[in-house]
């Protein structure tokens, strides 16, 4: 027995010495995780005027889907009220043919003229003859009637149904579409939010810079050289309207009169001046005839951007009046500060 507890304790020892003498691994220390370069101040400005940018873009999306659905909505109530003078006409068709056969029911069969044509007596048999012909002109206008009524008001309930399914895809674009805005603009604020005071007012001087090298470099083209016309009457009272909206504060879909959109606020210039046009810069873009740069005059809209996302009004000397994007209000900016798409005059 001890020489076997002996024998143990020797075993022990050997293991605990052979663990003790075996060379450990050796492991690279731990690497701290790359730091993510932080972006500059100018990175940033260019990530949010992005981020609104495709928010303007929805924006417009959300904006033609309401404009059609209102269309929709009112072309619904139209064929509404056609459905139901329709049916009501068919209603009293169907009383006049139904009278009409019980006439003839009562009658033996046979319409009062026809009998008058089994008389002996000439005059009586002429008069029938007259009578057969005007009931039979008279049932077969009723008749015919009732049929166009009929085949109306297919047609009225047909175009009902198709309105119907453009009004729910067209709700169905702008939930997506104001999904698509909320993100865009949440994601710009989320950016904005995170920088100290002394870098937002940093931010809106690269900004105005940013602008100012753009402005600087259109005129420097030459492109103002040309640009002298005055503004049409009408074109006159959209800048007035335009420019009295200065200070209001953008708000995506808005159409004042306390805020504006960019297109909103084109749009209702333009209305008040008389000459109702489309909601979206890029239905502007699209319907209204363009012109040249050179012949631009006041009350003309500048389209921006390579998706007509944005609008300005030009109000002259190389100036618009416009509504930014979220976060600023309504303000002058010169007219080659942004990308030109091109020009539309709206009274042409």
């Amino acid at each position: 027995m001890n020489r076997r507890h002996c024998a143990s304790a020797a075993i022990t020892l050997v293991c605990a010495l052979s663990v003790l003498i075996t060379p450990v691994p050796a492991f690279a220390a731990p690497t701290p995780p790359s730091e993510t370069p932080k972006k500059t101040l100018e990175e940033v400005r260019e990530e949010i005027d992005d981020l609104y940018r495709k928010a303007g873009a929805a924006t417009d999306a959300y904006n033609l889907a309401e404009e059609r659905a209102e269309k929709q909505s009112g072309e619904i109530v139209k064929l509404a009220r056609a459905i139901v003078v329709g049916q009501a006409k068919i209603a009293d068709l169907k009383n006049r043919a139904g009278a009409q056969a019980r006439e003839q029911y009562r009658t033996g069969g046979l319409p009062p003229g026809a009998q008058f044509m089994l008389s002996d007596d000439p005059q009586l048999f002429l008069d029938g003859v007259s009578r057969v012909r005007e009931g039979q002109q008279a049932a077969k206008g009723v008749l015919g009637e009732l049929t166009r009524a009929q085949q109306d008001l297919e047609t009225y309930t047909k175009d009902a149904n198709t309105n119907w399914k453009k009004l729910e895809a067209g709700r169905i674009k702008q939930a997506k579409a104001k999904k698509k805005i909320d993100a865009q603009i949440a994601a710009a604020k989320k950016l904005e939010s995170r920088l100290k005071k002394e870098e937002r007012a940093r931010l809106l001087k690269l900004e105005q810079e940013a602008a100012y090298k753009q402005q600087t470099a259109w005129l420097s083209s030459g492109a103002l050289k040309d640009i002298n016309r005055s503004a049409s009457k009408r074109g006159k009272a959209a800048v007035a309207f335009a420019t009295a909206q200065i200070g209001k504060p953008y708000v995506w879909g808005a159409e004042g009169p306390d805020s504006y959109d960019c297109s909103g606020l084109t749009s209702q210039a333009w209305a008040a001046a008389g000459r109702p046009i489309p909601r979206t810069s890029q239905e502007q873009w699209r319907l209204l005839p363009r012109i040249a740069i050179k012949d631009m005059r006041p009350g003309d809209l500048i389209i921006y951007h390579d998706d007509a996302s944005h609008v300005g009004m030009y109000i002259g000397d190389g100036a618009i009046v416009h509504s930014p994007r979220p976060g600023r209000n309504v303000t002058l900016a010169g007219a080659g500060s942004m990308r030109i798409l091109g020009v539309v005059r709206p009274d042409k």
